[in-house]
This record gives C-alpha cells, structure tokens and sequence, in this order.
C-alpha cells in the first residue's frame, strides 16, 4: 500500500506569483465585486419601491440581479481575502462548497435568462395575450422551477465530488475551485463525474441557449414585419440589453466547459476565461440593464431628485 496523505486543505494559486501586481488586481477585483453590488442593488430597490416596474420583465430582472449578488459573492470575497493577506489557502469543505454554489447559481442563471427570452417572445410576437400568459403566477413558477432545475441538475455531480478522495497535491492553479482543476486532484476514477458534468453543460448551457436563440428567432421575424421604422427601433431596444448579457454569458461559459476531459484547455486561457464569466460579465450586467433602459433611468433620476430634496430639507 502506498502512503496516502488525505487533503484537508488547498492552495488557490491565484491569477499571479508576482508580488507587485497583487495591490493592483486586489484593487481592480475589489472596484469590480463593489460596482456589481452596486448596480444589483440598485436594479433591486428599484424594481421593488416603484410600482410603475411591477412587471414580468422587471420581475425576472430583479431575480437575476439576486442571483448576480450570490453568485459573484461565491468567488470574491474569498478571492480577496486570500489576495490582502497573502494566505492562499481554502479548506476542503469550503472548497467543495464554493464549486457547488458557483456551478448551481451560475446554471440557474441560465435557465432564468432562458426565461427572461421567454418573457420578451410572448411580449412582442402575443402582446395582445401578454397579460394573461405571464400572468404573476406564471412568473413565480418560472423562477421558482429555475433554481429547482439548476440544483437538480447540480446536486448529483456534486454528490459524487464530495465523495472523491483527494490526497497528495493539494495546490490548484486558479484563483477559485473550479471543476475541472479540482478533478485533476482526485486521486480515484473521474470518468463518470467528467460524463455527467459534459451531460449537464450541454443540457443546461446548450438546452436553454437553444430556448434562447429560438425565441429571438421569432422576434426578430415579427419585428422586421413592423411597417413602422420607429416601432422597429423600439420593439429591438427592449431586447437589445438582454441580447448582450446573453452573448456575453453563455460565450465565455460555454467556451470553458463545453468539453470532455480536465486537461482540454490550457490553464492560463482558463483562468482568462474565467476572469471574463466570473468578474467582467456580471460588472458588465446590472449597468447594460439599466443605462440602456430609458424607463430605468428616468426612474432613477426621479428617485434621486427626491433623495436630494429630503436632504436639502
């Protein structure tokens, strides 16, 4: 028998060994993680104070800007934590944790933008309809069934994972626990977990993408028979926010997990990839929401105009 040294911990290499970056990626990723609060938050209390944003569209907003917050909350206070204190250590536990929520808010994610596609089919191609199909029950079905999916989906690789034994190495080159370099730190067969986690990423990224690319299909066709120039420009500005989170999402996820075995890609590209799905997407998301939306911002201003009367008095 050979000598076994069980794992109890792991070593989170990090972006970057060199000691002068480490102030600058500390302050960019902590700038990145604060705007995404930021912009979440706001798109939260909008959507909730003001009733003129009681709608389906702003609804399904308001539940991705909360799977936003925890989804970027897996990675980053951790992430920085490690990175100012210079200890890049994660305990086992915390480890397989932070894989399973990150994969588990981040599918479910998927299928709530597959539903928002949803929500903007039904708005445009049936407006006549819209109110009763999407009707507040509908809503929270939708949502509800979203994250049901997304754990169901999860909950059986995760299983697995949390059974492996891991022994020996204990460093991972990246700067949170993902999938595939903390497979190759399990020290037992992973073909059956790399199957079901192909299964999964084909289902959940492909499957809602497939939702996605359908409904817009048809929006597209129905907008481009709007004889009116104007209603055109308008019918596609509703959409246009949506389109670009949905490209930017499912092209970094889909470039990263899309594949069969731990050692498909690179380590630096993953870590590239990575940067842009876990740090610049959702930055990016709460302010492509709200700086394209005309409704959004108009709301915001008039918040905040009363915000600053309140002071003044």
């Amino acid at each position: 028998m050979e000598n076994i040294t069980t794992v109890t911990e792991f070593i989170l290499l990090g972006l970057t060994d060199a000691c002068e970056l480490q102030v600058l990626i500390f302050l960019s990723f902590l700038l990145s993680y604060l705007l995404t609060l930021l912009g979440n938050f706001l798109i939260i209390f909008i959507t909730l104070v003001d009733r003129r944003l009681y709608t389906p569209m702003y609804y399904f907003l308001r539940n991705f800007a909360v799977l936003e917050v925890w989804f970027t909350s897996v990675i980053f206070p951790k992430m920085l934590t490690n990175i100012i204190t210079g200890h890049k250590t994660i305990s086992l536990v915390g480890c397989l944790l932070q894989a399973f929520l990150y994969f588990f808010l981040g599918t479910t994610e998927f299928f709530l933008l597959a539903v928002m596609s949803f929500d903007r089919y039904v708005a445009i191609c049936n407006p006549l309809r819209y109110a009763t199909i999407m009707n507040k029950r509908v809503c929270v079905q939708l949502v509800f069934g979203s994250w049901m999916t997304g754990l169901a989906l999860i909950m059986v690789p995760a299983s697995i994972v949390f059974q492996q034994p891991f022994c020996n190495s204990n460093i991972i080159n990246h700067f949170f626990c993902d999938n595939f370099p903390l497979l190759e730190l399990v020290c037992a067969d992973t073909s059956l977990i790399e199957f079901l986690g192909f299964v999964t990423a084909n289902f959940s990224l492909l499957g809602t993408l497939a939702v996605t690319a359908t409904c817009y299909g048809h929006i597209v066709y129905t907008i481009l028979r709007i004889p009116s120039a104007k209603e055109r420009k308008k019918a596609f500005s509703t959409c246009s926010s949506h389109i670009i989170v949905v490209s930017l999402f499912y092209g970094s996820c889909i470039f990263m997990y899309i594949r069969t075995g731990k050692n498909g890609q690179g380590e630096s590209h993953s870590k590239v990839v990575s940067l842009l799905n876990t740090v610049v997407t959702p930055t990016l998301n709460p302010f492509i929401y709200t700086l394209r939306n005309k409704q959004v911002k108009q709301i915001f201003r008039e918040h905040l105009s009363k915000l600053q009367k309140l002071s003044q008095t």
